[in-house]
């Protein structure tokens, strides 16, 4: 059994070859599309025009916009309870308003691109985009605050892009292929701004927070990168400022997640040379997938770093890390589904960590595409 440190009280089940399963999945067809540079009918692409009326510009690189359809909004009723103090209503089912503004980031002009495919300085571009965003909504208030250079989002539409509330949270993710949701495969990412602090990340704090209250101010994930660096048998990729690991208690079978070697509270903690060393990072783990089984692999990544508004307790127990999470397990036509006992009870690994980082690390070198183009 494999806990893990910092989603306590989650964890996997891991052993021996008999520990893990035989389940071989849902069989789908690999996709054979060819997509063009450009596509007329994209709503993300240079120059189109989108859901609302509201026409692209024709961008180069990254381009943001306020989410045409946006699952948090700025504007939202209070939620006012019906029941009467102390009834089994009031006791048992309880909600919250929250509020919020969701972007999307679009990764390259390109429509038949992916991250695996750019170029060190377009993902600099993102990386760099991403970090703008962050810094126009942290709270002045904020420790990060003071390296941080103030800045606003350009004008965009459903807005000028300034944020009217102080939000807690930001999340940075990705959903890539159509077998995690995503319709468009135009490269591109999601933000999303809230007044809370959404669940998975609370609950990681708080074990930042216990980890480093009872270890003397150490921090965890520093820890736990050192340690990965040092045993190096979970290593897919390391250079000077990040490593890439299949985490110990990673759930996936190919999970990876990518941890700042130092101390790196958040995305606005970077100087440059970090910021294209963590460009490097994701091209490594992005490439691999790919060339893995030979796919466009599917995944959900995101980016957990401190909250945009908290106590100095919690932005500085806060470490930058960036999580891969792909279903795909023996091809690009077999995944994992977590259903039966991985619901009811707890997950289990399919392979362990050891064998999956030993598989990613023979797939680096030139992207396949490339090399059949």
């Amino acid at each position: 059994m494999a806990v893990s440190p910092f989603r306590a009280p989650a964890h996997s089940s891991r052993g021996g070859s008999s520990m893990l399963k035989l389940n071989r999945g849902q069989q789908e067809a690999a996709s054979k599309t060819i997509l063009p540079s450009y596509d007329p009918s994209c709503y993300l692409c240079p120059g189109n025009k989108r859901a609302q009326g509201d026409t692209n510009p024709k961008y180069e690189n990254t381009y943001v916009f306020v989410n045409d359809y946006s699952a948090v909004k700025e504007v939202q009723d209070d939620y006012s309870k019906h029941e009467a103090d102390g009834s089994l209503s009031s006791l048992l089912l309880r909600a919250k308003a929250v509020t919020g503004k969701c972007y999307v980031i679009t990764f390259a002009a390109a429509h038949n691109l992916t991250l695996a495919d750019l170029s060190l300085p377009e993902i600099i571009a993102v990386i760099d985009t991403w970090t703008d965003i962050y810094t126009a909504h942290i709270s002045p208030l904020s420790p990060l605050s003071k390296v941080s250079s103030p800045t606003t989002l350009p004008p965009m539409s459903h807005g000028d892009g300034r944020t009217k509330e102080q939000y807690r949270y930001m999340q940075i993710f990705e959903n890539k292929g159509a077998a995690m949701g995503c319709s468009n495969p135009h490269p591109h990412g999601q933000i999303w701004t809230t007044s809370g602090l959404p669940e998975e990340p609370a609950l990681e704090l708080d074990q930042l927070k216990k980890y480093k209250r009872e270890q003397g101010g150490l921090n965890m994930l520093e820890d736990y990168a050192s340690l990965e660096s040092e045993k190096k048998d979970r290593m897919v990729f390391e250079n000077k400022a990040f490593v890439a690991v299949c985490p110990w208690w990673g759930t996936w079978p190919f999970e990876v997640m990518i941890v700042a070697r130092q101390h790196k509270r958040a995305l606005v903690d970077l100087n440059s040379g970090e910021r294209q060393e963590l460009a490097e990072a994701i091209a490594e783990v992005t490439k691999r997938y790919d060339n893995l089984f030979e796919t466009q692999f599917p995944y959900s990544m995101g980016v957990h770093q401190a909250p945009l508004e908290g106590t100095e307790t919690e932005i500085e127990a806060s470490h930058l890390h960036i999580h891969f999470y792909p279903p795909l397990l023996r091809s690009a036509t077999v995944r994992k589904f977590l259903v039966g006992y991985e619901m009811m009870a707890e997950p289990q690994r399919d392979i362990t960590p050891e064998q999956a980082a030993a598989r990613l690390r023979t797939c680096g070198g030139k992207l396949y595409r490339k090399r059949i183009e």
